[in-house]
């Protein structure tokens, strides 16, 4: 089996281009008429991922840029919903046949899960990818009732499946299924190995998807940049502004999910913190920043009123306060959070400039890149969702 350069998954970053939109600004503790709603384009990507050893580089890279991948996919406007999801996938009589993390908004968790994988097991071929692919498209929580929302797949592996395992649904049929549902699979093919080139071109076409395949040097994208360890930082002090309230349970269940995320985030590459930071403090991060029943956005939103809470109800840390105290402790928040935010957009642009700088710096000769390709296979199965993507790829 072949082993895969950091390539693959900065292929995938560079298929959009980076935005950053700020959030709105909490600047009352009361009610206020919330801001009509505004629908919002639905975007659902579910990565299917050979997990055997021979893929390791691929886990790598996926662990340093899978948040990369979120930003790549803000840029359209209005901002949209982000779904993902992870299907990691090796072959019978290993540890595991798949491990499957359902579609979810809290990408936290889903890079949690990301973060858990190890590339072992394997040693040959092929591997179970038809069940794989099939869990994906069948057991997954689709939106299947909308018909705008863009679903999509990447297969991404180096080896064939399995064609004669009793009880399998073949990829044919599931290919069938998923046009059927309004799925695009995308497959990408690690390395040459000739065995997996035609099937997985087949799966693609069956599938109304697009075929790639990246070689082990690929195109290497800049994995650090010097702003990464501050962006990291920022983010940090952005989880921090952060003030749950509800039942007792709740609350402690909300915190015991920002300090999962932080402490999975404390073992992540400064680049994949940097760019978690860019993607929460995107119009388009604020459902996996704020989770649910997060005060100081939902009283800015005017979505409750800080009178309507019971004391108890409230963070501890204010349950003593007076309401003024209250209310100033809220405006305190916002303002900390409103500069955090404001510091990571400045910064998120000189760190694209910088890595576009860089990629500039290389010799492509003119050629038709990876980039440019994996860039135009979205905008064209996005834009017949009603998806718009204008410009060209960028870092």
């Amino acid at each position: 089996m072949k082993r895969i350069a950091h390539g693959l998954f900065a292929a995938l970053t560079v298929a959009v281009s980076l935005a950053v939109v700020g959030m709105a600004s909490p600047a009352v503790a009361e009610a206020v008429a919330p801001p009509p709603e505004i629908a919002k384009p639905q975007i659902e990507v579910v990565f299917v991922l050979d997990t055997t050893g021979s893929m390791s580089g691929l886990i790598q890279a996926a662990k340093e840029k899978i948040w990369s991948i979120a930003n790549s996919l803000t840029t359209t406007k209005p901002a949209p919903s982000i779904k993902m999801a992870l299907v990691g996938f090796r072959d019978r009589g290993d540890d595991y046949i798949t491990k499957v993390t359902d579609l979810t908004d809290d990408l936290d968790a889903v890079y949690a899960e990301l973060m858990g994988f190890q590339a072992q097991g394997g040693g040959d071929m092929p591997e179970s990818v038809n069940q794989a692919l099939r869990e994906a498209v069948k057991d997954l929580s689709w939106s299947r009732e909308n018909k705008d929302t863009y679903k999509v797949i990447f297969l991404v592996g180096d080896s064939p499946p399995h064609m004669d395992y009793e009880q399998d649904v073949l990829y044919p049929d599931t290919c069938k299924s998923a046009v059927g549902q309004g799925i695009y699979i995308n497959t990408i093919q690690c390395g040459n190995n000739t065995d997996t080139t035609p099937i997985w071109s087949d799966i693609a076409r069956k599938a109304e998807g697009r075929y790639f395949r990246v070689e082990q040097d690929g195109s290497a994208i800049l994995a650090s940049t010097p702003f990464d360890a501050e962006l990291a930082e920022l983010s940090r002090e952005l989880d921090e502004t952060l003030l749950y309230y509800g039942t007792v349970e709740e609350q402690r269940e909300l915190r015991g999910r920002k300090m999962a995320a932080g402490d999975v985030m404390a073992e992540a590459a400064p680049a994949a913190a940097a760019s978690r930071a860019v993607f929460n403090a995107s119009e388009a991060g604020a459902k996996n920043l704020f989770g649910k029943q997060e005060l100081v956005e939902d009283l800015a939103r005017g979505r409750l009123a800080l009178t309507d809470l019971d004391e108890e109800a409230l963070p501890e840390a204010m349950q003593k306060m007076t309401l003024e105290e209250r209310k100033a402790h809220i405006e305190k928040m916002a303002e900390e959070r409103e500069q955090t935010q404001a510091k990571i957009a400045e910064l998120a642009k000189k760190r694209q400039d910088y890595i576009e700088k860089q990629m500039r710096e290389l010799n492509l000769d003119g050629k038709q890149t990876l980039d440019h390709a994996v860039f135009d296979c979205i905008k064209e199965q996005a834009g017949k969702q009603g998806i718009e993507y204008k410009g060209g790829p960028a870092l």
